[in-house]
């Protein structure tokens, strides 16, 4: 993979400038690298991972993992479905999977029953989806590679003899 790509997605905030010095390539040239990939479309955005439960987001809903099982449409595979799932703007992301379903779709709802009503009303009805099985996020503890929290140290002294 390209180092600067390696670079911007560890740490988006990190400068041109600060990537020249890790790469050795000149400040200009990074600049220049960063604008081609945005327009290549390799670069799609820059975002922020968020630990919800630190920003005491009340409403910050529920998220949950959905493995769908489809059956491919004739001359279009799994395409024309999956592209179909992933337009409902309670989909943040959809993925082709190997093994005992075909997709797994994660959606985002204000509860509970918000997502519940989204796989009985939308998915589950769908033609060619078989059969859904909703797996509720309970808690985070690591999002694309980062820990969302620390583990907390005891507020008790140490005691030593």
């Amino acid at each position: 993979m390209n180092e600067i790509l390696e670079i911007l997605e560890k740490d988006a905030r990190t400068t041109p400038e600060e990537i020249a010095r890790m790469t050795g390539i000149a400040p200009a040239a990074v600049r220049k690298e960063i604008k081609k990939l945005e327009k290549d479309g390799v670069i799609l955005k820059y975002k922020a991972i968020v630990n919800k439960e630190i920003s005491r987001e009340d409403d910050s809903g529920v998220r949950a993992l959905i493995e769908v099982r489809i059956t491919p449409q004739k001359n279009l595979g799994f395409e024309h479905v999956a592209e179909r799932i992933y337009q409902f703007p309670e989909v943040t992301s959809c993925y082709l999977m190997s093994g005992a379903y075909d997709l797994l779709v994660v959606v985002e709802g204000k509860s509970i029953h918000t997502v519940s009503n989204f796989v009985a009303e939308k998915l589950s009805p769908m033609e060619n989806v078989r059969g859904t099985v909703t797996h509720f996020i309970l808690k985070k503890y690591k999002e694309d590679g980062d820990i969302l929290k620390q583990p907390e140290r005891s507020k008790r002294p140490a005691i030593t003899l």
